[in-house]
């Protein structure tokens, strides 16, 4: 069944990215429509995008009314390599001081409002109504809310997906955001919108979706947990026995991803070609102006500076990884504690330890495709992408067996996995790697597996667009029972 869907998102990669969210938006859209979906993407229309040096999105000739605003623009483009077309809805007033991907989360709920009401009146505009909204995170957490509250039949029969890609971030504001809504206070119930005295986009989103999903299996299993629920624990434990929670693993675009054809990093190479990946490491060696160790295995770190990507554990056996020996270079911005305490290994050990403090997308890749191994140690994952990657260049994974981590990673296979979330459980995952690099037989054909690993959208795909289907079906459904 071909289906009209709007995919909906505050970050879209390339244009503007933040985290995973940003690969997921700027690729599965574009693996929907190989299966013959008419999929649109509509995004805000940041300043760095619409202004920016070689910007390509261009006004339309459509002025959207958007409640509370004079009529504002509709800008559009393409995804990269593809026929996917992305809408970009635009107002001066709060998207000017978005210059850059930092700065794509302003604080305050005015630009959520906006967007959120606005992505409503740009389908009315242009006469197109989709057969789902697929929504993601907290931030796009009130568009099902406005779809399900809406006076318009024209949304009666519109269904919506929303995606959790991490439970942790639920956007929490004061009562008196309803009216920027245009929303009753009614709606301000623990059934509803009220959590802990907050009105909770991400609740929004759970409650009054048609479904919702997480970007693992696992993930989705956690979350109904005391552990990982984020006091929302009995909200998906409620979502699941309604059968409305599941769990899709993200993909990778293997059009940006695929060290065969990347023509950013120093040589081509694939699984049954290795000879280019030392080339790959000599080159990121030669950048950095590290020497390399005789034996010792270059480990990567690709991340957000945080507790949760695992940074603490990482930090708190580095001395004793230099010892073993290991290399390591930590790439990723983020918590200046965490920061601070890389500078000053980098400081102590330079012969071991490298600190790349920016965002690069372009040397992350030439880190993937020069490193040996590539540490994970997340305290939750919800899907992870850095190991998916780390996999198709080469990268062996070592990773603590949490949420996407668990369903990708096979432990002695593919990577290292670890249980506790405990600083020696990681030493010893990082030593087992690193007495499996001394077997240079074993080592490739690991390389080879993992290289192998299927991680395109392809099968992800498939199974998103059968939940689409069975939206659109439990929606029509309705309404028949509505007429009859």
């Amino acid at each position: 069944m071909a289906l009209k869907i709007l995919f909906v998102s505050h970050e879209v990669a390339p244009f503007a990215k933040v985290g995973g969210l940003a690969d997921v938006a700027g690729s599965l859209p574009k693996a929907l429509k190989k299966l013959g979906h008419d999929v649109r993407v509509m995004m805000p229309a940041y300043k760095m995008v619409i202004e920016g040096e070689g910007a390509l999105a261009k006004p339309t000739e459509v002025k959207v009314e958007v409640e509370g605003y004079s009529a504002v623009d509709l800008f559009e483009t393409q995804l990269p390599n593809s026929e996917v077309p992305l809408y970009l809805l635009g107002s001066d007033d709060l998207y000017s001081g978005t210059v850059s991907s930092p700065t794509v989360y302003l604080p305050g709920s005015a630009q959520h409002a906006f967007f959120s009401k606005g992505v409503l009146a740009s389908c009315e505009a242009m006469n197109w109504i989709p057969d789902v909204i697929h929504c993601n995170d907290w931030q796009t957490g009130m568009i099902p809310v406005l779809v399900k509250e809406s006076s318009d039949p024209v949304w009666n029969s519109v269904g919506t997906l929303f995606t959790i890609h991490n439970l942790a971030f639920q956007g929490e504001f004061e009562s008196d955001v309803l009216a920027e809504f245009g929303l009753s206070e009614s709606l301000f119930n623990m059934h509803q919108l009220e959590a802990f005295g907050a009105v909770n986009f991400l609740k929004g989103g759970c409650t009054f979706a048609d479904h919702v999903n997480t970007v693992s299996p696992q993930y989705a299993a956690e979350i109904q947990t005391d552990e990982y629920g984020c006091k929302l624990e009995g909200l998906m434990r409620y979502l699941q026995d309604s059968g409305r929670l599941s769990g899709i693993l993200n993909g990778i675009d293997y059009d940006e991803f695929n060290p065969e054809s990347d023509t950013t990093i120093a040589a081509k190479f694939g699984p049954f070609d290795l000879d280019g990946k030392s080339t790959c490491k000599d080159a990121l060696y030669d950048e950095l102006h590290l020497a390399p160790i005789p034996n010792a295995p270059l480990l990567s770190v690709v991340t957000r500076l945080s507790e949760q990507k695992g940074m603490d554990l990482l930090l708190a056996i580095a001395d004793r990884l230099f010892l073993s020996p290991m290399q390591v270079i930590v790439q990723g911005l983020g918590d200046e504690w965490i920061a601070q305490k890389c500078r000053h290994l980098a400081d102590r050990f330079p012969y071991h330890f490298r600190f790349v403090e920016r965002f690069d997308p372009n040397f992350a890749k030439r880190l993937y495709a020069g490193s040996d191994m590539f540490v994970m140690p997340s305290a939750f994952e919800p899907c992870g992408l850095g190991q998916l990657i780390a996999m198709k260049y080469g990268s062996i994974p070592i990773v603590r067996s949490t949420g996407g981590l668990a369903n990708t990673v096979a432990d002695g296979s593919t990577g290292f996995v670890f249980q506790q979330r405990d600083p020696e459980a990681l030493l010893a995952a990082c030593r087992r790697a690193c007495f499996s690099f001394g077997q240079p037989d074993g080592w490739q054909t690991m390389m080879r597996k993992a290289m192998s690993h299927s991680s395109d959208w392809e099968a992800s795909a498939l199974k998103y667009s059968d939940l689409y289907e069975s939206i659109v079906e439990a929606k029509n459904l309705k309404q028949f029972e509505k007429v009859a």
